[in-house]
This record gives C-alpha cells, structure tokens and sequence, in this order.
C-alpha cells in the first residue's frame, strides 16, 4: 500500500466525488464515521452508496483525525458550482483563508483532516488549487509529487465533446470486456481552422505541456498568501523572465509559421482582432468556457457576483504610473519614502509591482494590480456587466489562459514596461562578459539520427493522457486521450572550450537559441535579436588545463529548463510512494517547460537559427550552497534556497548592447569565451508520428 504521507493525494482524485466513493486502483477511502467529516449533502446519502459500494469491492481505508473544525464561511463564499480564478480578488481572499488552515495544520494528521473535511464544502477547483500549493510548500510534503492536472481536471486541457464521448465510453466498458487502452482521438484542428491566421499556432497555444507549465508555475509562485509561501528568493524577477522567455518562445514559433512578431496590446480601448473559442466544457460549473468573438472589446467590468466591479481607467492610470517609476528610476513605498530602482533589484521590485503580489508590492494602492486585473477583464469582455450571465473566457484561469491569442498579445504589453526598465541599463562592459584565459574553440549540434551536423529536426507525434483520475462517477476503466503535439528529434551539443589559466577551474555553460532572420527575412539587428533568444541550456563545467580546448558533451534531454510531464495518477500509485524522481527534491517537483517544446518547429524547407554559447566564471556566477544543481531552476528556482545564479535572468541579453554592436557576430567579438553557431530547424511534414503510452 502507498505509503502514509501521500494518502493527502487521493483527495486531488476525482474532486467532485463524494470523499467516501473509494478513490484510485487501491479503492482508498477515508474514515468519515463522523458525521461531521461529511458535507452536508452527503450525510443522508453516505450509508446507502455505501452499502453497495462495499458488496462490490475491496477497500483500503485511511483513518482521519478528529480535531477542531475550521471555519469555512469565507472560503464557500466561492460557490461550489463556480469557475474559480486566482486572479479575483474575492477568489484569492477564498485561497488564501483556505492555504492559511491547511499550512497552519500543526502535523501531518491534522493537514490530512482538515483537507478531507473541506474537500466537499468548497469549491472543488479553489480546493485543488489550494492543497496543491500546500503540498508544495509543507514542510512534511516536501518530496511528494503532484499527479498533473490533466489528472484530476482533463476538462480544462481537452475538447468537451470529445469528453462526452469518453465517458460514454466508460459506461461501455464498465459492463463488456472492453480493450484496456481505448484512446479517445482528439481532432488536431477542433478549435478553428486555416481560415484564421491564429489557428496556425494553435498546436503550441493548446499544447497540454506548455499549459500545465503555466499552471504549476503558478503554484509554486503564488502571489497571495502568508509572506513565507509568497516572499521567494527574486520571486519578481521570476515572474519576467519566465513570461519573457515565453513571449520570444512564441514569436519564434510565429516566424516557423510566415507570421510577425506578436503585436502587443499597448491601446487597452481599441478592438481585439484576435477571437478565440475554446471548445472546453467546465464541469464545475456545467457550462462551456466563454468565447470572445473576433474584433471584441474590453470595457469597464460590473460583475457584483464576483465582487468584481472596475474600470479601465485603473489599468491606464496604474500603467502610467509605472512607466513614470521606470523612468525615475525609482518607485514611492507604502510609507511614501522613495526605493530604487537599480541594476540587479529594480527588475524583482517591479516583477512584484506588476503581477501584482499584494504582500510584495512597494505600494499597492498606489501602483494597482495590472498583470491580474488585466487577466479578468479580458476574460470578461464578451459579458463585462453580467447581462448574459457568461462566465469567464480562458484568459481567467492560468491552466487555460496559454491557450487564447491574446494572452500573448497581453503579455507583450507587460513585457513591454519590463524592457523599458532594462532599456535604462547601462550595457555589460567587457569586465562583465569576458572570463579570462577561456575561449570557446567550437561548437556542433549532432542528432541522435545519422543526419548532417547542425541540422535540428521537428516533427508532429501522437501521444496520449490518462483521463482516469478526472472522469467522475464513471468506474475506474482504464481511459486515454489521444492528442498530437510537436516533438523533436534528441540532439547532443559538443563544444570544445580552450583554458588558458594554467589551473582547473569552474565555469557555467549558458545556451540560447534565437531565429537569424526577421519577420521579413532580413538579417536581425541585435538590439531586436536580444529579445528573441530563448534559453535551452545552463549548467556547471569543470574546465582542465588544456589551451586546445576541453570537449564538453551534453544531451538536450538534460536541458535545465525543461521536464518530461508529471507521471499520471495510475503510474503514482504504482510507484507506491509517490516520490519526485531522482535529483528534482531540489528544483520544485512538476515544473519546467515541456521538453518536447525545447525548440521552434522550423519549416519544411528549414528555418536559419543562430545557435549562441558562453561559458562565465563560476565563481562569479554561483550562489552559496555551491554544490546545487541547476535542474529546471532558470524558470522555477530552487526549493528552500536562493536562485543559483547570481546573474541577471536572460543574461547577456537582458541590457541594451554598447554603440559598436550591430549584429550578433560584433557583440560575439567582444570576447573570446562567446561564441555563435549556425543551425537549421527542419519541419518534418507528415502523418503524425506514434508515442508510446503514458509519458
């Protein structure tokens, strides 16, 4: 049987579920003898279900403790038949009177308890939300893995009717033999198609791994809360570059696909070109996920159910605000005392300034919630006064809001104000870029297939989701999703790097990757390039005394910034205690962008990218302890621990480059432990290839 810390993860399985319904291939249940441990709902209901349930199968039952029950009043101010949002403030109030019971739970027991009553008295999707970020930030949690979202909520990454149609299914197999592994095909092109530019984009916006890296991102980074969860070590500067580093992702894959650059959405009152329906059905709320037609309008919102009434006005005035901070290069605090804003914290004071994270904020009054309220009232554009009684469109939930075009377009505009600031940097001078007595000598890119050197493959694959755990009052039949996502072919790097210090010495090896050529096809000015370059790599060398160079080899699986996706409910509980795999209890388990989405999809005919490499002094580089490693930490950071690179994120791109720069090839000449490498990014056109089940 699973082991006793990881019974607080069967309540995540089939969340509208009554908690007494045996949950998982092990059929555990929780000892709700009690009858306050019941909802309401279910405390005249419980003995009959039961009374067949128990006649039908094996069960494992998991005792709970007695205790004090808290006070939910304001959490269920969220109706439980509602789309829940982190970025309404009513909703995050909820959140966090929630987060504050479960993280002050004395012991693992009393969390466990406190869990299993609040399961079925609050809303299911708030309640998800909430234990996930106490498992990730309990003291007695720490190394338990969380099954992906797919898992628990499949409604939020796959099409509605397709859905529908497992779990018909379902009830086909709970009473026939039935084949074990019967995928439910989901249609590549189910949410528009080629008559909309945007729909082009549609396999990287509706990726499952992109939109779960959103989700749990944001559960590991949390803008609300007590100061201990919110306050991380550069949580501001997390907030930028992981966004920043989205937004280039995307332009280069427009680029694979003969569109611009995304236009940002600088004048907040004019139409948004882009429409977007999601095909999603909520099952919490028993509706479909809004849609906003092509050539919409934000508008002042007046949504007294959600406690959400505001203007536009606010995101223009807290917008001009702080571009005016920017430009002072300073902001005015709670108390009214000026803070600046400088080279290495400006970036973390604005990151908190703008999400906005109430607790982290210089002067929240003041300077507003723009990032989280622009969310909302985007989301609410189709129905901004409630006339139709529409809820959100996707943009209101972070496990969905990757889907919509304008979520980039939104996310352009704050990464707009983020370069602004960056603009007001001074550019690295040598001292800063060079590292003495290193020089990279070369660098080649090798597929794992025999194909030419530097020539990267993508191509389209089909693989599948466990529907299992999120598929409610349906029987535990094994259930799959099958859906087509862009992969590439493994690749390794090998560079040989020449030390002329005549003693061994540590460096870090830092990889971006950036599109050669405009939107138009012209040569890229750096001072454009810089802001394309996304990172694929950044680890730790030992380098010897060897002036020709020392061969460093590196697989693209390895990358530091991407992970597999999270093994699914059924693998978990195979595992039988649930652990974060091998080297990850340091980085924060379940984050990381997709590792199929490391790189851009290229063209059939091949994309040009530039392939740029630097090695920096470690010494330098490396914050105490030294010896953690550096797994998926460039977007998530590291548990309990500072940021382990006491480098600017994004470095060296991250400032405006010094007069006699132009090109790429002139900012490389500045020194010699920098260098450029062409390669080529083909698109493998054809029938999508087969996966193996289960990721």
């Amino acid at each position: 049987m699973v082991s006793d810390k990881t019974h607080i993860l069967y309540l995540l399985c089939r969340p509208t579920e009554p908690i007494f319904i045996p949950k998982g291939r092990y059929r555990v249940t929780f000892d709700v003898d009690h009858k306050d441990f019941l909802a309401p709902q279910h405390q005249d209901v419980r003995k009959k279900v039961m009374e067949r349930i128990e006649s039908e199968v094996e069960q494992v039952s998991v005792p709970l403790k007695k205790i004090e029950w808290p006070d939910l009043s304001e959490v269920m101010e969220v109706g439980r038949h509602q789309p829940f949002s982190i970025f309404l403030p009513s909703h995050r109030r909820a959140a966090e009177r929630l987060l504050d019971i479960f993280m002050g739970a004395a012991s693992y027991e009393d969390f466990l308890s406190c869990a299993a009553y609040a399961r079925d008295r609050v809303n299911p999707t708030l309640f998800v939300y909430t234990l996930s970020v106490a498992v990730i930030h309990r003291s007695d949690t720490k190394g338990i893995d969380l099954p992906p979202l797919t898992n628990i909520f499949p409604d939020k990454f796959i099409d509605g009717d397709q859905l529908a149609r497992a779990k018909e299914i379902a009830d086909v197999l709970a009473v026939t033999e039935g084949p074990r592994r019967f995928p439910v095909l989901i249609p590549r092109d189910y949410t528009s198609n080629g008559l909309d530019d945007e729909h082009r984009l549609a396999y990287f916006r509706e990726d499952i791994g992109v939109n779960l890296h959103h989700w749990h991102w944001h559960l590991i980074y949390p803008f609300a809360g007590k100061m201990e969860i919110v306050n991380k070590d550069r949580r501001g500067e997390l907030f930028y570059y992981m966004h920043q580093q989205i937004i280039a992702r995307y332009n280069c894959e427009r680029f694979c696909n003969h569109l611009g650059r995304v236009v940002r959405l600088l004048e907040l009152r004019k139409e948004i070109s882009e429409g977007y329906f999601p095909k999603l059905y909520c099952s919490i709320a028993s509706k479909t996920w809004a849609s906003r037609s092509a050539n919409s309008k934000i508008s002042d919102v007046r949504r007294e159910e959600m406690g959400f009434v505001f203007d536009i006005e606010d995101l223009e005035r807290w917008k001009t605000r702080i571009v005016e901070a920017i430009h002072w290069k300073r902001v005015i605090d709670k108390d009214g005392s000026s803070v600046a804003l400088t080279e290495n914290e400006g970036i973390d004071i604005l990151g908190n300034l703008i999400e906005a994270s109430p607790l982290l904020s210089k002067n929240y009054d003041i300077y507003g919630d723009l990032h989280n309220f622009g969310h909302v009232t985007i989301s609410l554009c189709h129905d901004p006064d409630g006339r139709y009684k529409e809820g959100m469109g996707v943009m209101g939930e972070t496990s969905t809001a990757m889907r919509d075009p304008v979520f980039y377009r939104w996310h352009a505009y704050i990464d707009y104000i983020f370069q602004l600031h960056k603009d007001t940097l001074k550019p690295y001078t040598l001292e800063e870029l060079k590292y003495e007595g290193i020089h990279v000598e070369e660098i080649r890119v090798q597929t794992d297939a025999p194909v030419r050197e530097n020539i990267l493959k993508t191509f389209m694959e089909t693989t599948t989701t466990d529907l299992q755990g999120g598929l409610d009052f349906i029987g535990y039949t094994p259930l799959k999703a099958q859906t087509i996502r862009l992969q590439h072919v493994p690749f390794s790097y090998t560079i040989k790097v020449g030390n002329n210090l005549n003693k061994i010495c540590k460096g870090t090896m830092r990889i971006f990757l950036s599109p050669k050529f405009d939107e138009k096809g012209e040569k890229m000015l750096f001072l454009d390039q810089k802001r394309l370059f996304i990172e694929l790599d950044k680890f730790s060398v030992t380098l010897t005394n060897d002036p020709l160079g020392n061969k460093i080899s590196r697989q693209s699986r390895d990358s530091n910034v991407t992970r597999k996706l999270g093994r699914n409910f059924s693998l978990l509980e195979c595992s039988l205690a649930w652990p974060c795999s091998e080297n990850e209890e340091d980085a924060f388990c379940g984050c990381g962008w997709p590792q199929n989405m490391l790189i851009p999809k290229g063209t059939p005919e091949g994309s040009p990218y530039q392939l740029f490499v630097m090695v920096s002094d470690a010494e330098i580089d490396l914050v105490q302890p030294r010896d953690r490693p550096w797994d998926r930490s460039s977007y998530c950071g590291v548990r309990d621990s500072k940021y382990p690179d006491s480098r600017a994120m994004g470095y060296p791109f991250d400032r405006p480059p010094s007069s006699e720069v132009k090109y790429l090839e002139d900012f490389v000449r500045l020194a010699p432990n920098m260098a450029v490498q062409d390669v080529t990014i083909i698109f493998e056109d054809g029938p999508p290839k087969s996966h193996k089940l289960d990721d």
